[in-house]
């Protein structure tokens, strides 16, 4: 992939004087607020959707998208990436190959996807409910290990230290801990983001799996399962439809992980405990 071109224009976050108030305790001071920053997407010169997010990782999130939207079917397809500050917003632009871009579908030109938007563009059901393969691996995570990473995680929350506005997904290996978190307002986002960096790593996504400081939403299932994640845990409630599709794809999926307490709703041989395995 070609080296990105990012012209340091926008920032992850704004200075804002605000009026606090506590009972009947005034004070003004600054504060600081998560940017959310238009990114257009844009492949081999034609716009194809435009997302809302923190202006941070671009790179990472344009591969990410492009893989769990099935645009592309490896890191490899990513020629090129190029990244241009404009006075509205940030353009992307990427090249794919032509085969790729020919079988995309005109269900995301010049739509405009909500913030971590995860069916941005879908005009059809069947382009909503894309189904990845089964996923496969015989990963075995501890549930010490699953409650210690979200123990540790706010640690590694730079951006939302500041704002308290931002998701974050984390990728976590058993007894080594979270290894790579990324960012941003959207939910969504945050996970393509993650996605992309671990792609362009050559991170092993059999021997770890993802933590998210959201709620599981079909869409976050779908895009942790088109690259072959097992395990998807989140710090908030499943929803009917992923369940029903982490549960056909042979994914597990954790929710309402908090303190020492989490649920299990698919899949829990990949989960132990003390001294038994659900």
């Amino acid at each position: 992939m070609d080296e990105v071109i990012l012209d340091l224009g926008w920032p992850s976050y704004q200075e804002v004087t605000v009026d606090r108030w506590k009972g009947i305790q005034h004070t003004r001071e600054l504060d600081y607020i998560a940017e959310e920053v238009p990114i257009s997407l844009i492949y081999n010169g034609i716009p194809h959707v435009v997302m809302l997010a923190t202006p941070t990782n671009l790179e990472e999130f344009a591969l990410g998208f492009s893989i769990t939207e099935g645009i592309i079917k490896s890191p490899q397809e990513l020629l090129s990436a190029r990244v241009y500050n404009r006075s509205n917003g940030i353009e992307v632009q990427l090249k794919i190959p032509e085969e790729r871009f020919r079988c995309m579908s005109d269900k995301g030109k010049n739509l405009t996807g909500r913030t971590g938007c995860g069916l941005c563009g879908a005009s059809t059901l069947k382009q909503a409910i894309r189904k990845p393969g089964e996923v496969t691996g015989d990963l075995s995570v501890k549930s010490t290990d699953l409650h210690n990473a979200f123990a540790e995680l706010n640690n590694y929350q730079n951006l939302n230290k500041i704002t308290g506005a931002v998701h974050a997904a984390a990728w976590v290996v058993s007894g080594q801990g979270i290894i790579d978190i990324r960012e941003d307002v959207g939910r969504h986002n945050a996970l393509d983001k993650l996605i992309g960096c671990l792609l362009r790593t050559e991170k092993d996504l059999s021997k770890g799996f993802v933590i998210v400081t959201s709620r599981a939403s079909f869409e976050m299932v779908q895009k942790t399962a088109w690259v072959g994640i097992n395990l998807l845990a989140a710090i908030s409630a499943p929803t009917g439809l992923a369940i029903r599709l982490a549960q056909e794809l042979n994914l597990t999926l954790i929710g309402f992980a908090r303190g020492d307490q989490h649920v299990v709703y698919t899949h829990p041989h990949r989960l132990t405990h003390n001294n038994n395995v659900l």
